[in-house]
């Protein structure tokens, strides 16, 4: 049985490649490939070979063969072009990419791609060519974006404006184009009333397509809560921002980050108490949320961190924002092996959560090593 054999060979490859007998386990695949030269995993599993055990050279040579047998397969081109780009061989990487846009005429991947190599190597004009371009043959919410993005990046703000826009236009229920809109009136632009009246409308606008959209309501809920930097004549923005924040929590019920922006919104108003308030409130609509209770942690007076800690581990004892609150406790205390070894958990449990990179981060600068650092 065909399948049977592709299964015998990729796992006889996994094994020598454990064993440390990469000749073998390249042997293996190379014999497999001739029999399944179309079959995508195989080609991954030759590629990861490479990458771990082969040379530069011998990973583009792989690469090079999984995109003539599958020129439909856009990530083996992707990859390749990012290899030799991060060997800094930018005119080689340009090759693939158009070696990739004759086998892929309308993908937005390598539309994108061969845009950000141009613009990480200062090439805006050309990135700037090549999103044009995208934009006609491969239009997609995400080709706006980036297009923005350049202009923006490049402090062109009213194309940018132009350019998100044209892609609302097209492509009302993408979040971030307004985001991005609101930014760049709140943020780049002078601040005065008619930019603030701007960047209010992007997330009027944002908030009636995508109601379910919890950074759009933050992010509109923060603009209010600054609103005095742009009209003096206009007091503390604390209440619409209040305003805004309950009506997202009516729309998007159970959401633990609305509540923590409503919390830290009376925390920088200086309303402790109705921070309180609040909490306890949030607590009884998401009893197990890990973030809800790791704010808990931190937040609570100095005397009561120790048992909210203990419920906050028995109700979420996997929680990294949990793990993370409870280390930078330790770490308050003196406690650092302690400290150390509940940070490294907590990065350990969910390496994706950027909080407790940045917490264990400004623990080891205070108290590491460099090598810890």
């Amino acid at each position: 049985d065909p399948e049977d054999r592709l299964r015998t060979w990729a796992d006889d490859a996994a094994g020598a490649k454990e064993r440390g007998a990469v000749s073998t386990a390249r042997a293996i695949l190379a014999h497999a490939l001739s029999a399944f030269p179309s079959k995508r995993s195989l080609w991954t599993q030759a590629v990861e070979l490479e990458r771990t055990h082969g040379t530069k050279q011998s990973l583009d040579e792989v690469l090079a063969a999984a995109s003539e047998r599958l020129p439909r397969v856009e990530i083996f081109w992707l990859v390749r072009a990012k290899e030799r780009w991060m060997a800094g061989n930018v005119e080689g990487a340009r090759e693939v990419l158009t070696e990739a846009f004759a086998a892929n005429p309308d993908s937005e991947a390598v539309w994108l791609a061969a845009a950000k190599l141009e613009w990480e190597t200062g090439e805006a004009e050309r990135a700037r060519v090549l999103l044009r371009r995208a934009r006609d043959r491969a239009p997609s919410a995400r080709v706006y974006m980036k297009s923005a993005l350049l202009e923006r990046e490049n402090r062109n703000f009213s194309d940018a404006l132009v350019l998100i826009e044209e892609g609302l236009s097209k492509y009302p229920d993408f979040a971030k184009l307004y985001m991005m809109g609101g930014q760049i009136c709140s943020e780049d632009l002078s601040q005065d009333k008619a930019h603030l009246e701007r960047a209010r409308k992007f997330y009027q606008r944002g908030l009636q397509s995508c109601p379910n959209n919890v950074i759009l309501w933050i992010q509109a809920s923060r603009l209010e809560e600054r609103a005095g930097e742009f009209d003096s004549s206009l007091r503390s923005g604390v209440t619409k921002a209040r305003s805004l924040l309950e009506l997202s929590r009516l729309k998007n019920p159970k959401n633990p980050e609305l509540w923590v922006e409503a919390i830290r919104l009376e925390r920088r108003a200086g309303n402790d108490k109705l921070a309180i308030t609040l909490m306890a409130r949030a607590l009884q609509e998401c009893p197990s949320s890990g973030l809800l209770l790791a704010e808990n942690i931190t937040t609570a007076p100095r005397v009561e961190q120790k048992s909210k800690s203990a419920d906050a581990i028995k109700k979420c004892p996997d929680d990294p924002r949990v793990i993370a609150a409870v280390a930078s406790l330790f770490a308050s205390e003196r406690k650092l092996e302690k400290a150390r070894k509940w940070f490294e958990r907590a990065v350990v449990l969910d390496p994706d959560v950027g909080d407790s990179w940045a917490k264990y981060y400004l623990f080891e600068t205070g108290t590491g090593s460099s090598g810890k650092k």
